[in-house]
């Protein structure tokens, strides 16, 4: 098959509300403290990253330069959301 015959196939990129930068390994070394399993850490923020790019609020006061991911490290550095052992709360 030649070069000419591929058509690139885009894929749809997901919507954030949230268009902030990729994480700020400030905020990562600062959760990791909270969180130490890095595994776990990284589980908390990915599902609150979710609920976030699905319209669920903040649980902090945010500036237009965080993106959804440092909003949930931030979150979690704060104690605003923990692990209990039934799973994330906040």
């Amino acid at each position: 098959m030649s070069p000419d015959n591929i058509i690139p196939i885009e894929q749809p990129k997901p919507h954030s509300r949230f268009a902030g930068t990729p994480m700020k390994s400030d905020l990562v070394e600062k959760a990791s403290e909270v969180v130490s399993d890095p595994l776990v850490l990284i589980n908390m923020v990915s599902k609150r990253v979710r609920q976030l790019n699905s319209g669920r609020s903040p649980l902090i006061p945010t500036v237009p330069s965080m993106g959804a991911a440092d909003i949930a490290l931030q979150e979690i550095i704060e104690g605003k959301i923990k692990l209990s052992g039934e799973g994330v709360n906040m």
